[in-house]
Formats: structure tokens, C-alpha cells, sequence
């Protein structure tokens, strides 16, 4: 079975094979199966008729290259010329060594529309939240002076339920963005970043109690 992607290149080799006359057995003529990967043996083969002085596994888990290495132990080749290296080690290499460096970073790098590699894990990390739970926008309008709050709170859904559907949560979502507002008026809290984080908190914990959801939460205060 080809790897998926690799169907078009697979199909041009079967039928080149059977224009040399070849009989080639596939998986669309009978249910079978063979591993794209070479077993010990064909390893043992390689070895053999390769004889390298260093050798450095590649492709696979740990677990694998171990393997890897261990066989081509078994197959005579010296353990101190045998590499085992991770994802961004720098492996030096002259006719007469082979060596590991330092490590240079390494991963998986996500192209973005015209970026690549642009984006980093909070990014990430909050687009998987989106995708799951959906937002929240509270936006709450207040006087910049007397910090009261100047009317209810706005609350906009996206991806968490649909508003005309779930009126009643609606309004107890601004109930409970209201009393946590007037906690902070009447503790005297000053600083706006504190009143978004505890309306953050306050409708986060109150929808997860109600609902067992957890969307994002983005509280925007606008000064008047």
C-alpha cells in the first residue's frame, strides 16, 4: 500500500515495471500489504556490501535507531564510529571522523499564508483553544473619570453557542460581568488590567459550571 502522497510515484514505478515485463503483485489485485521499510536483513545486506567506516541511523523513534545501531554492531562496525543523533545536533564529518557538535533549534516550522516559521506556540496554542471552545467578547463601556459603568454589558459569541438560541445564558453571562464589575467598583480597584482579569476569570468559571465548556474569554473595556 503506497504512502498516502505518494500514490502517483508508485504507480508510475508499477507500471514501468510491467512495461519491462515484470509480473507485479499490488494491492489492487489481491488484499496485501509490504512494509515500505527494509527488515533486519536487508539492513544486514546494505552493511554488507556498503562495509562504511561510520555509520549514523536516521528516520524513526529512539527506540529504532538503537536498533539500528545495535545492528550494525553486530555487523562489525566500530561503536565509537557509530552516530546516534537527535533533531538539530551537528554531526562533523572528514575522512577521518565523525563527530557530534553543539545542537542548532530544530522542529517543525508552520508556513501561514506568506510567513513561515512566524508563528510560535501561544499563537498556536490559542488558535487550538479557538477551534475548540470558541470566544467570548464582553465588552463593557465606562466613564474614564468616575470609573462606573455606563451601560450593560455587551456580550458577542463566536463559535461557543448561537446568541438568538441561548438568550437566557446571554443575559446570565452579563449578570455575572455586572456583579463582578461592581465587586471591583466597590473595592476601589483602579487599575483596568485587574477588572479585565477577574471578568476573564468570573465568566470562564461561570460558564464551565454551566455548561462544562471552555471558551475564550476576551473582556474589552472601552473609557468614556
Amino acid at each position: 500500500t503506497p504512502i498516502p502522497g505518494n500514490e502517483k510515484t508508485v504507480s508510475k514505478v508499477v507500471n514501468e515495471l510491467i512495461r519491462r515485463g515484470a509480473n507485479v503483485v499490488y494491492e489492487k489485485m489481491y488484499d496485501v500489504h509490504v512494509s515500505g521499510h527494509a527488515c533486519q536483513e536487508e539492513l544486514k545486506t546494505m552493511l554488507g556490501i556498503i562495509r562504511p567506516k561510520f555509520f549514523m541511523p536516521v528516520h524513526g523513534e529512539v527506540k529504532h535507531l538503537y536498533k539500528h545501531a545495535l545492528l550494525a554492531e553486530t555487523m562489525g562496525i566500530d561503536r565509537k564510529n557509530i552516530i546516534i543523533a537527535q533533531n538539530g545536533t551537528v554531526v562533523e564529518l572528514s575522512k577521518k571522523s565523525a563527530k557530534t557538535l553543539s545542537s542548532v533549534p530544530a522542529g517543525r516550522v508552520l508556513i501561514d499564508g506568506l510567513g513561515i516559521g512566524d508563528v510560535g506556540s501561544i499563537v498556536l496554542r490559542d488558535r487550538k483553544h479557538l477551534a475548540e471552545g470558541g470566544i467570548i467578547v464582553v465588552t463593557i463601556v465606562v466613564d474614564s473619570k468616575t470609573r462606573e459603568v455606563l451601560s450593560r454589558p455587551e456580550i458577542v459569541s463566536r463559535g461557543f453557542v448561537f446568541v438568538k438560541e441561548s438568550e437566557e445564558l446571554m443575559l446570565q453571562i452579563e449578570n455575572a460581568v455586572y456583579d463582578i464589575l461592581e465587586a471591583c467598583y466597590r473595592a476601589n480597584v483602579r487599575d483596568w488590567n485587574v477588572y479585565k482579569t477577574r471578568v476573564k476569570d468570573g465568566v470562564s468559571k461561570f460558564l464551565y459550571n454551566k455548561t462544562h465548556r471552555s471558551p475564550m474569554v476576551l473582556p474589552v473595556i472601552v473609557e468614556i
